[in-house]
């Protein structure tokens, strides 16, 4: 009897566990559910998925067994599998080596280049423009940009023909003209990228310089620092990130050109502004050697992929 008063009065009972009421299961249940809940959360994007394999993956994988076989238009109606073969024969093929350092040739020229030094330049000089001339000139620059390819091709077309406006101004001065498209059809298709495409890049750099906070370059200004130094120390350090992606997506889409070289040149005088593209389209549909041509156009996709490396790279490095 004391025994049991004393134990009420001071030591605490010990009551035994009450089990949960889902039997011990309520964690395991928890996850239960979010287990068969995530493969619902990919639902929504299951549509867009076959889509990409039905009509991106798909064709892909089909044009790099096309290019391993000996598939023509004409002529034999049987594709055999030739293995490496289309690829040994465009490495020894001088009209390929021809190809490729024309496009190397196009895509610095046009791409590295002019596109990207002339629309930094014009970002710059429009924000230091008044209203009215950057209203202007980003109309202008813009419309080359909004024109479709060939439309703006037969306008560079009229501009360097041997009859045409740039030859009449150089008439007009008393200075000499030629045929460009005969003499530099590489430089004219060069020169016609960089009026069509410069617009991207101008706008991309447009965007850039205006996140570069004003207090930095009037305090370097304060220092003394010439336009010059500015440019080289504060300005394109603080876009670097913008420089790189803008590099990458213009070498990507110059790589590709294609309308506007056939439009101007067909790839010629002889070959002496056929790219990559326009060998390959020679190739496949004149020539009608679609396993060649297929082949051609891997090796340019390998091109562009090489560059996409470097520009990924070189994105990654901190400022």
């Amino acid at each position: 009897m004391s025994a049991v008063s004393g134990a009420a009065a001071g030591a605490p009972v010990s009551k035994p566990p009450v089990a949960p009421a889902d039997g011990g299961q309520r964690g395991t249940g928890r996850d239960g559910r979010k287990a068969r809940a995530r493969p619902l959360r990919w639902l929504p994007l299951a549509p867009a998925t076959v889509l990409l394999l039905l009509f991106l993956a798909g064709p892909i994988g089909y044009c790099v067994w096309i290019a391993f076989t000996n598939t023509q238009l004409t002529g034999s109606s049987t594709s055999d599998f030739v293995g490496l073969d289309n690829f040994r024969r465009a490495f020894a093929d001088d009209n390929f080596r021809n190809a490729v350092w024309l496009t190397l040739v196009f895509t610095f020229v046009s791409s590295i280049v002019g596109q990207n030094t002339i629309g930094l330049a014009l970002a710059g000089l429009m924000r230091a423009a008044s209203r009215p001339v950057r209203t202007v000139t980003g109309a202008v620059v813009i419309a080359a940009w909004v024109l479709p390819e060939i439309v703006a091709a037969f306008l560079l077309y009229a501009f360097f023909r041997r009859e045409g406006t740039l030859n009449a101004i150089l008439d007009w001065l008393h200075l000499p003209s030629q045929n460009w498209l005969f003499t530099l059809p590489i430089l004219a298709v060069s020169f016609a990228n960089v009026w069509r495409g410069t617009a991207f890049s101008m706008l991309i750099y447009s965007a850039a310089l205006s996140e570069i906070p004003k207090e930095i370059t009037e305090a370097a200004e304060v220092d003394g620092a010439n336009g010059v130094r500015r440019l080289w120390f504060i300005t394109l350090p603080m876009i670097r990130r913008s420089i790189g992606t803008n590099l990458m997506l213009n070498t990507l889409s110059t790589l590709s050109v294609f309308g506007l070289i056939w439009a101007m040149t067909r790839g010629g005088p002889g070959n002496r502004s056929q790219t990559l593209p326009v060998f390959m389209y020679d190739q496949a549909f004149l020539k009608s050697l679609i396993g060649y041509g297929t082949a051609v156009a891997l090796l340019l996709l390998l091109v562009g992929a090489l560059f996409s490396i470097v520009y990924v790279r070189l994105l990654k490095v901190e400022v």
